[in-house]
């Protein structure tokens, strides 16, 4: 089987190094590594979109907002987000017009970026419960407090900035990701969720960036069913999902329906802060297909990606029925 067109959710592994290093060198290293297995799944056939995580990214930013307070303003989230999305966006490029290439491959990268909405109603904004960045002796969080940002206090390690986390609706610029692919595109987009955005009325029509961050995995489905995607798949540092995890009965699952995914899910098999977000996101997708339209996802290891798309024996292979 070949899936014709494939959305792939790199993790934050596949861009940084093997220790968690965030350098410039040890980023563009690992997403080199990257490449070379988005490269054989556009050698298979498959028109792919790419999107992926900016975690390390963002939290840099973050450091040197808080470093430079006293020099420059802070920017806000959203900008730290459409920041990250385009750094990244050309290191991809580089190296995957590289991988492509290398292989003879006529297809050549785009990064678009990328705008994702959300509610501005949505209970994340009234609850603000993601952490984000480095923990900061109470004395310095209080300056960022003074600035309107919300800071907690996490006992021994200090204080350590929370944000809403809303749900995405629509991926704001999934006609032009389209567009792209269909022009024969490898499109980077929608990194870090996309840059989180609302349509609140105040200032007459228009969207607005919020502060925030959105789950990148939730995104990758959305993006999949806006793009008619035949398979998703979520890249991460493990081949499986597991249940019973770190328990003596611990078992890796291969090809699973989505009732029992669920299933595994509603007992608490998977930690909300890993892959708990990646086990709801392939739901969702899976569970909006059409009867005319059957979507797969996979969840696995960057490694395993081609096999991935190309048949149901790599990874947790996730169907609707």
């Amino acid at each position: 089987m070949t899936s014709r067109r494939v959305v792939i959710a790199l993790g934050g592994n596949a861009m940084t190094g093997p220790d968690g290093s965030a350098t410039p060198s040890a980023q563009r290293d690992a997403i080199r590594e990257a490449a070379r297995h988005i490269a054989d799944v556009v050698a298979g056939g498959s028109e792919v979109v790419l999107t992926h995580g900016n975690g390390p990214q963002v939290g840099n930013l973050l450091v040197k907002n808080e470093m430079a307070a006293h020099v420059v303003p802070p920017v806000p989230l959203d900008w730290n987000v459409a920041q990250t999305q385009a750094t990244i966006a050309f290191t991809v490029a580089d190296e995957l017009d590289a991988a492509l290439q290398a292989r003879g491959l006529p297809q050549r990268t785009a990064g678009l970026v990328t705008r994702t909405l959300v509610d501005v109603d949505d209970p994340g904004f009234r609850e603000p419960s993601k952490p984000v960045g480095r923990f900061l002796p109470r004395e310095e969080a209080e300056r960022f407090v003074s600035l309107g940002q919300i800071w907690e206090d996490r006992g021994e390690r200090g204080w350590r900035r929370v944000v809403a986390s809303p749900e995405p609706r629509s991926v704001v610029d999934s006609p032009a990701i389209r567009a792209l692919a269909a022009a024969g595109f490898v499109v980077i987009c929608a990194g870090g969720g996309g840059i989180p955005v609302t349509d609140d009325g105040r200032d007459g029509a228009g969207l607005r960036g919020v502060e925030a961050v959105i789950d990148k995995d939730l995104t990758a489905a959305i993006l999949a069913q806006e793009l008619d995607a035949d398979t998703l798949v979520i890249a991460t540092d493990v081949p499986n999902v597991m249940v019973d995890f770190g328990t003596p009965s611990q078992r890796p699952l291969g090809r699973v329906t989505a009732a029992e995914l669920r299933a595994h899910a509603a007992a608490g098999q998977f930690a909300r802060g890993s892959m708990g977000p990646k086990v709801e996101a392939a739901l969702r997708f899976v569970e909006s297909s059409a009867p005319d339209h059957r979507r797969r996802a996979v969840i696995t290891s960057l490694e395993h990606i081609a096999d991935a798309v190309s048949g149901d024996d790599a990874g947790t292979v996730l169907s609707a029925v």
